[in-house]
């Protein structure tokens, strides 16, 4: 009987020694995953953190702050936006030197106009409804070569004027009268339905998606419709209206356009390292 006792004390031994040793083995495991995390994932992931975060924060960078580079940007408009245009063509004649420009602040609701085609192109659409100061002469001109369409270079001299004027503009001078009419400008933004948002993110976007436009070095191939052409090129028909409306200008154009939207937007005290690069856009040949 004793015997016997003495075999199953042994056994229970065993299993309480088995039991230690894999509790034991548990245990050192445990605190090897500890360390490991705490010494290598836990500090990595700490210096990964910064980094993502200036990533983050440089995407959606939108300037907030009104000051000038250089200069004051001067008081606020004293003027009701109802009766504006008589001011503001008196502070924006001085901007450029071009001709043009005096008999294009001739047209009336100015502030609204510009806060309307600022609207449209931050959206993706024409500002044409709001240029009505401009029409470019004669029409859209298109060659024929091997039986394919192509838009003709000649007739992007029709814009000639638009780009040459917008690119005579002094960017300091025109960011201060932007800062000095902003009241007015909100006023405005507030009438399209945006009573609660700040017009410098409209603006900002704006900017940016004309800067998104490829400069096009090549023959641009279009496609007959019933009564228009389309672009052949999906990556240059898929552009949005607003952006197509500046590629239309033609490259040289959009070339001196997108050169005097970096200078504003600097003015702006937009980084530069946040704006779209410079594209040039090649289109694909096709066999004859």
């Amino acid at each position: 009987m004793g015997v016997g006792l003495t075999e199953k004390g042994r056994s229970r031994m065993e299993e309480q020694k088995k039991v230690i040793l894999t509790g034991s083995l548990v245990i050192v495991v445990v605190a090897l995953v500890v360390v490991v995390y705490y010494f290598f994932i836990r500090d990595r992931a700490k210096e990964a953190l910064p980094v993502q975060e200036v990533v983050e924060e440089q995407a959606v960078q939108v300037p907030q702050e009104e000051p000038v580079a250089g200069e004051e940007a001067g008081e606020p408009l004293q003027v009701e936006l109802d009766k504006s245009d008589e001011v503001m063509r008196g502070l924006a004649g001085g901007l450029s030197t071009h001709q043009k420009l005096e008999s294009w602040l001739k047209s009336k609701e100015l502030i609204r106009k510009f806060t309307a085609a600022v609207d449209n192109i931050a959206n993706g659409l024409s500002p044409r409804p709001q240029i009505d100061f401009f029409t470019p002469e004669g029409e859209f001109k298109v060659r024929v070569r091997n039986r394919r369409y192509y838009a003709d270079p000649a007739g992007y001299k029709r814009y000639d004027i638009v780009a040459d004027v917008f690119s005579s503009l002094d960017a300091e001078q025109t960011v201060a009268l932007y800062w000095r009419a902003k009241p007015l400008i909100q006023e405005a933004y507030g009438e399209l339905g945006y009573p609660d948002e700040d017009f410098n993110e409209a603006l900002f976007g704006a900017i940016v998606e004309l800067l998104k436009v490829p400069v096009v070095r090549g023959d641009m191939l279009l496609e007959r419709k019933v009564i228009s052409y389309a672009i052949a090129d999906p990556g240059l028909e898929n552009l949005s209206e607003a952006q197509k409306y500046l590629l239309r200008m033609g490259p040289d154009n959009i070339q001196k356009i997108q050169d005097k939207l970096r200078e504003l937007a600097s003015a702006l005290g937009v980084p530069e390292n946040i704006l779209p690069r410079s594209k040039v856009y090649l289109p694909v040949k096709r066999k004859s």
